[in-house]
């Protein structure tokens, strides 16, 4: 007789739970290359050594933000290998910047549980909130957050009776912490670059991104990034009838049409918060809409709160998108830093 290597439930998890086995994960150049060849993002130091050296003084490559979030994040999802959605994601910190050759190791901690309402008809299920650090080789945080899977009760009828409020989850980030431990990096070259820059950037404007992007090559991304979220894998284990995409395929999508919109982006810093309002699928096709935020000066140019809604237009059973209506994604308030 064999045994079942069993993913948790619902009613499996305890508060103060914590998940810490997950391998670490070097980023190599192969990492940096496939992820590259999935989303295309025009993020100017992950792509030019030169120009990273002269910024950042390091002989090693910066890694894509995008790229080492989704790796924390598969990093994280043993506990939410049942997942139905991720509801949303807060507090996302970059708290060190991440170069080729560097390992991240990441704990993930139950801190809240929250069983949704029960409605006759539908199998009653619970959001599960995860506090996820990752650190380096050399110890040191590179990143927190807070993100919420949706996850099945293993009795559809089951009462857990939990019901935790999310109010320890801040939508609100300590700007003027970030301020100050930003990297003193040399921006020199970047400000050189025409086009729009810290100062040039005016509170309340927004880009509308024309070139949209189709969603491919969703399961190779939850696999480079060890996501074993089933979902994303197996059709038969979503609720849709079809694999749901990783919301991260969805926020680096919208990442790398922010950085054709405002190509002097030095980085991405932080993430508000992320809000995912509807399922994508593969071969949907997204676009996005960025609103330019509050501006923090720094000696040399700022952070900006970045507002970017992203759309989603799939074809009918024809395979006709003409006329189709939209709806929208995904909610991502982020930080950007500028020259």
């Amino acid at each position: 007789m064999s045994d079942i290597v069993s993913a948790p439930w619902f009613e499996d998890f305890s508060v103060g739970d914590e998940f810490a086995d997950a391998p670490a994960v070097t980023i190599t150049e192969g990492y940096t290359a496939i992820h590259q060849a999935m989303f295309g993002d025009r993020l100017r130091l992950p792509l030019d050594s030169s120009l990273c050296h002269d910024v950042t003084g390091q002989e090693s490559m910066l890694v894509n933000p995008s790229l080492v979030s989704n790796i924390v994040i598969g990093q994280s999802t043993y506990a939410s290998q049942r997942v139905m959605g991720n509801l949303f994601y807060r507090g996302l910190v970059f708290k060190q910047p991440v170069y080729t050759g560097d390992t991240l190791d990441t704990t993930t901690r139950v801190i809240c549980l929250r069983q949704n309402r029960i409605k006759a008809g539908r199998a009653n299920s619970g959001m599960v909130a995860l506090e996820i650090c990752a650190s380096n080789q050399r110890h040191e945080e590179v990143m927190l957050f807070w993100r919420c899977p949706m996850i099945p009760c293993e009795d559809p009828r089951a009462v857990t009776g939990h019901q935790d409020s999310f109010d320890q989850i801040s939508e609100h980030l300590d700007m003027e912490a970030m301020l100050v431990t930003q990297p003193e990096w040399d921006l020199g070259r970047i400000a050189a670059i025409p086009g729009l820059h810290f100062r040039e950037l005016d509170p309340g404007s927004r880009f509308k991104v024309e070139a949209r992007d189709t969603v491919t090559a969703a399961p190779e991304l939850v696999r480079l990034t060890l996501n074993m979220a089933m979902t994303h894998t197996d059709a038969s284990r979503g609720v849709y009838g079809k694999r749901l995409v990783y919301g991260g395929h969805t926020i680096s999508m919208a990442a790398a049409q922010l950085s054709r919109v405002l190509p002097n982006l030095v980085t991405i810093v932080a993430w508000h918060s992320c809000d995912h309002l509807a399922p994508v699928f593969e071969e949907d096709i997204l676009r996005s809409e960025i609103t330019v935020g509050q501006k923090y000066p720094l000696s040399t140019g700022g952070l900006v709160d970045l507002r970017i809604e992203v759309f989603a237009a799939r074809s009918d059973s024809t395979g006709d998108q003409k006329g189709q209506d939209e709806v929208q994604v995904l909610d991502w308030h982020l930080v950007g830093r500028f020259a």
